[in-house]
């Protein structure tokens, strides 16, 4: 079953952020990973829990995948990359 690593992202150093992308995605798709979302128009109905700024979504075949990703050798440096220049909310979520 599919699973999704859902990142919401307030991105504060553009120009760094851009590095981490660049760096991250490769990661991800040794995992398995693709990218549905990244960025993009969005338009929020109801935020009565949270306001989202910017979503990634990356489908994993399954949360094996995805926690792998998340927690794998090679994309521990890039974590800070990301820390230091955006804040964000992660979820990894199993799909149907």
């Amino acid at each position: 079953m599919s699973a999704f690593v859902i990142v919401d992202t307030l991105i504060e150093n553009a120009n760094k952020y851009e590095e981490y992308k660049q760096l991250a995605k490769p990661i991800a798709e040794k995992y398995g990973g693709v990218y549905r979302v990244r960025g993009g128009d969005m338009d929020v109905r109801e935020t009565d829990l949270w306001t989202p700024t910017r979503m990634v979504i990356i489908e994993f075949p399954d949360m094996g995948s995805a926690r792998a990703f998340v927690d794998s050798e090679e994309y521990a440096p890039v974590k800070p990359l990301r820390r230091e220049n955006a804040r964000c909310t992660l979820a990894i979520l199993e799909g149907a």
